[in-house]
């Protein structure tokens, strides 16, 4: 019941329960001695008999009761309504200037008290839910920051190393100041494309991915983009083999900047943790009728089945990379996910410990008459 409906109920019966009762008071004592009302209904109390007169105090009695019972009654009907929700909406207003946010608001009352208290729980449960992830938000930058401390400590030690060989004339002979210098141009390199994924990771943050989305060739792009990767694994020793099953003039709406970024990451995941003597990786495209699926595959250390789940999580990084010297900030993978889910595919992962890992991610087809996304 509404606020205003609840007063104009109390006023009415305020005016109407007095009124009444002097009518019912005025027509007791003219049934029983008529004539005795004088002019606009006074009553000549000394005129009348004892019986008379014990009858108007009774009923004068009974009217005053009946007024201060009603009285009461609309107060706790308007208590009830009003200053209780209001002395539970003190309580939670205490509540959350101390930083609790675990209870609930009951919505109770009069109508506007009780939209004031559902909207109460709802900014209550905001607050709550914002606080959550402020705290998670604080959690994975410290973590953030102490995966990039590690990622960032191990090439800048090796240049210092590499370049102190080179003062101190370790570097004595041509092959070995060529062999220091590619070192250190590969670890500047690695610091590099760490710069640059917590650049993108920024980005994430604030929805301010730059795409541009393309009609892309699935078979040129793939091939080149393994022709590039061969050459690059063979310098790390690594075999690299590359098919594609798909016809050879199938496009996808895609960014080829990014997906360049997902095949880049993948590829360095599976690089970093390979402890085989012989290390493998292939990527294989498939045709799968609505869409293209790339799979890459390594022969590396593998996933435990109780991380594989999360492996695409951000900051999530298993058991056995925070034990190893690889290290790795453990948002790679995580842009790899969003980067195909804002292409409208998805990705996702098999794994056998001691064996190796696969990814699989799918790519949407380009037909005739679809709009560039």
């Amino acid at each position: 019941m509404k606020l205003r409906t609840r007063l104009f109920i109390s006023f009415l019966i305020i005016i109407l329960v007095p009124v009444l009762l002097s009518v019912t008071l005025l027509i007791g004592v003219g049934v029983f001695q008529a004539g005795m009302i004088q002019s606009k209904f006074g009553i000549d109390i000394s005129n009348l008999s004892p019986d008379i007169r014990s009858l108007f105090v009774t009923l004068t009695t009974c009217m005053v009761a009946i007024l201060v019972v009603t009285a009461a009654i609309l107060s706790v009907w308007i208590n009830s309504g009003i200053s209780a929700p209001l002395v539970n909406l003190t309580k939670a207003t205490k509540n959350i200037r101390d930083g609790n946010l675990d209870f609930t608001i009951r919505p109770e009352g009069v109508q506007e008290i009780r939209e004031l208290c559902e909207d109460f729980e709802e900014m209550r449960s905001r607050l709550k839910t914002a606080n959550e992830e402020s705290v998670a938000f604080d959690k994975e930058n410290r973590e953030l920051i102490s995966n990039i401390s590690h990622d960032l400590k191990t090439p800048i030690t090796a240049v210092k190393g590499y370049c102190e060989g080179i003062m101190d004339g370790v570097a004595d002979s041509p092959e070995k100041m060529d062999k220091y210098i590619r070192t250190i141009y590969n670890k500047a390199n690695e610091m590099d494309n760490l710069i640059n994924e917590l650049t993108f990771y920024s980005k994430i943050d604030t929805n301010r991915i730059p795409y541009n989305f393309t009609k892309v060739n699935v078979c040129s792009y793939f091939g080149d983009a393994s022709d590039a990767l061969q050459l690059e694994l063979e310098q790390k020793n690594i075999t690299f083999r590359y098919s594609c099953d798909v016809s050879p003039d199938v496009e996808v709406i895609a960014d080829v900047e990014q997906i360049k970024r997902v095949i880049n990451n993948i590829i360095s995941n599976s690089v970093k943790y390979m402890d085989k003597p012989e290390k493998r990786i292939s990527m294989r495209v498939m045709d799968l009728g609505d869409d293209v699926q790339a799979v890459i595959e390594d022969n590396g250390k593998g996933i435990s089945p109780k991380d594989i789940g999360n492996v695409f999580d951000r900051f999530y990084r298993t058991d056995s990379s925070r034990h190893s010297g690889q290290g790795g900030s453990g948002i790679g993978l995580s842009i790899v996910r969003k980067i195909m889910e804002d292409h409208g595919g998805r990705v996702w992962a098999t794994s056998r410990e001691g064996e190796g890992t696969t990814m699989y991610f799918v790519l949407r087809k380009y037909r005739e008459g679809q709009a560039n996304e």
